[in-house]
């Protein structure tokens, strides 16, 4: 296996960032069409099964979100000490979070079981809805440890400054669960007719192939496994490191599932399909979304690289990169759905009416999509800064403070578009706040603010 890390703190900044962004884009775009996979095959069910999978949606985010917080600690933990720390402390390092991540899931897993009728009522699902959700989260709750390690480990190669392996086997599981999906839901050849709970099954077989391979990587190639974990105070010592981060990147990316949750509740008052509608909208925005997402995960490491060598310049410029890529792309995607909404939503439900509902969705929110991409890079790069807690304030205000309190107050005067709206107004505001604020967080770590590498150093790389 080919060794692909990299040192981030020198070389030409925008070839890296876009260098280190494809292949993690790749990687996203697996995990997307994951998602979208199941929700197309389940449409072809009903209405009543895409409902019960959108009511999962926001549950299944809460502990994927869990999950990746480790992840993310992980990643910044072991960026800024990859250059500067010797190769045993890395490995001990690493050991330890996937320890932590096996101990977090047993504990979920668990109570995940146990709770899944009366977490789902409360969210609104009922009857027949109900019965399917439970058909899908009994299987899914068992994959959990498939979902997590391997998330893990991703973030701990991703840190070395390699994108590439860990994108490819994203996709490598997405292309798996596409294949079952259809054989495993529909009963195709010599596979039973397993319906909804096929599409648990083939997620939880396709992770489970993802898990093989990252340990094989970890330990085989990178060589940054070790039984050794040392004593338990040094043990909890790498725990507080990763909680640090982890604590506030979970709590920020918690707070999206479980807004979610409150929105789901509410649009469940306009009747299963605007809960469909909400489902498939969602899972498109997040395919529409994915190469900021990815290069945000890449400002991770890169930010954490330089932080580790006072690189502020290198910062700043990335920081600028990012800014006019949010804005363009985001501005390309609202074209793209302004244009083809309802043929996009029409893909995943042949009901006019969720197809209307989705549209309406694009062509309100999909116009902020910009704004919601800074506020996604803005997140990422306060945790690759070691500096967690204002991501998880922004999402905060994004989510709880903005987004769901205007959804009930628009569904009560404006209805559904009032939902609608009060995501567009979210995301603007949010965009622009943690944005700027990221900026100014960095001119004080620099000591001044100074002009972006490259406009005032000879001595610096090329960008």
């Amino acid at each position: 296996m080919k060794n692909r890390n990299r040192d981030l703190t020198k070389g030409p900044i925008l070839k890296q960032l876009a260098t280190l962004t494809i292949p993690m884009l790749f990687g996203m775009i697996g995990m997307v069409i994951f998602n979208l996979a199941d929700t197309f095959f389940i449409g072809k069910l009903g209405v009543t099964e895409l409902a019960a999978i959108s009511f999962t949606f926001p549950v299944i985010m809460f502990v994927n979100s869990l999950s990746q917080g480790i992840g993310i600690g992980t990643s910044s933990m072991v960026s800024r000490n990859i250059r500067i720390a010797d190769r045993q402390t890395i490995k001990m390092m690493t050991g330890r979070t996937l320890l932590l991540g096996l101990l977090v899931v047993l504990v979920f897993v668990i109570a995940g079981l146990f709770t899944i009728r009366p977490l789902f009522s409360a969210l609104g699902a009922k009857g027949e809805i109900l019965g399917f959700v439970e058909d899908y989260m009994k299987i899914w709750y068992i994959g959990v440890p498939f979902v997590v390690i391997p998330m893990i480990g991703n973030n701990i190669v991703r840190a070395t400054g390699d994108t590439f392996t860990p994108g490819m086997l994203m996709l490598t599981s997405a292309v798996i669960n596409i294949i079952l999906d259809p054989l495993l839901i529909f009963g195709i050849g010599p596979f039973p007719a397993m319906g909804i709970k096929g599409a648990a099954l083939g997620t939880v077989i396709a992770r489970s192939v993802g898990l093989v391979i990252i340990l094989i990587i970890l330990i085989k190639r990178e060589k940054l496994l070790t039984v050794h974990l040392g004593k338990l105070k040094e043990i909890w010592a790498t725990w507080k490191q990763v909680f640090y981060v982890a604590g506030p990147a979970s709590l920020a990316l918690l707070i999206t599932p479980v807004s979610i949750g409150f929105i789901t509740r509410i649009l469940a008052g306009f009747g299963k399909e605007a809960v469909a509608a909400f489902g498939v909208a969602s899972r498109v925005e997040m395919f529409a979304l994915m190469v900021v997402v990815s290069l945000g995960t890449v400002m991770i490491i890169f930010i954490g690289q330089n932080m580790s060598k006072q690189k502020f310049g290198r910062i700043f410029t990335a920081m600028k990169y990012g800014l006019v890529f949010s804005m363009v792309w985001g501005a390309m995607v609202f074209a793209v759905l302004l244009f083809f909404g309802k043929p996009i939503s029409e893909v995943f439900t042949s009901d006019i009416k969720v197809s209307a509902i989705a549209a309406s969705y694009f062509l309100i929110v999909g116009s902020s999509y910009g704004f919601q991409g800074l506020v996604i890079l803005s997140t990422a790069s306060f945790n690759g800064l070691n500096k967690p807690y204002p991501s998880a304030v922004f999402s905060l205000i994004r989510m709880l403070v903005l987004y769901v309190p205007m959804a009930w107050i628009g569904s009560k005067y404006f209805g559904l578009n009032g939902v609608f709206w009060a995501g567009f107004i979210a995301n603007i505001i949010a965009g622009v706040l943690s944005f700027g604020f990221l900026y100014r967080m960095i001119c004080r770590l620099e000591g001044s603010c100074q002009k972006p590498e490259g406009s005032s150093q000879k001595s610096v790389d090329k960008i």
